[in-house]
């Protein structure tokens, strides 16, 4: 599930505002809440230290929450995403390297 979905049933729904009042509470316009209610955006760090002050989740909840979706898009795809598996070998400075050594 999106975020957004969360922020209008834990903020919104749950106090009663709509957009236009949630927006304003959080200091943004209302088009930016609207954007992220709609999943066309996420939470940013600057949103999710809005909502954090606002309503009281920790930001960092936010962003993980943030963090989880995004994380779960990619993995639908991940079977597409095409990566050559690195296989570190003494010619590739794998080995006895003196650089960086003090």
């Amino acid at each position: 599930m999106h975020p957004g979905a969360t922020v209008r049933q834990d903020c919104l729904d749950k106090n009663g505002l709509s957009v236009t009042d949630a927006a304003r509470v959080l200091g943004v316009d209302r088009q930016t809440l609207s954007n992220l209610l709609n999943a066309k955006s996420g939470i940013s760090p600057e949103m999710a230290v809005r909502l954090e002050k606002a309503f009281g989740t920790p930001a960092r909840e936010w962003l993980m929450r943030q963090l989880d979706h995004e994380l779960e898009l990619v993995m639908r795809r991940a079977k597409k995403i095409k990566v050559e598996p690195f296989r570190a070998s003494i010619t590739e400075g794998g080995g006895n390297d003196e650089r960086g050594r003090d």
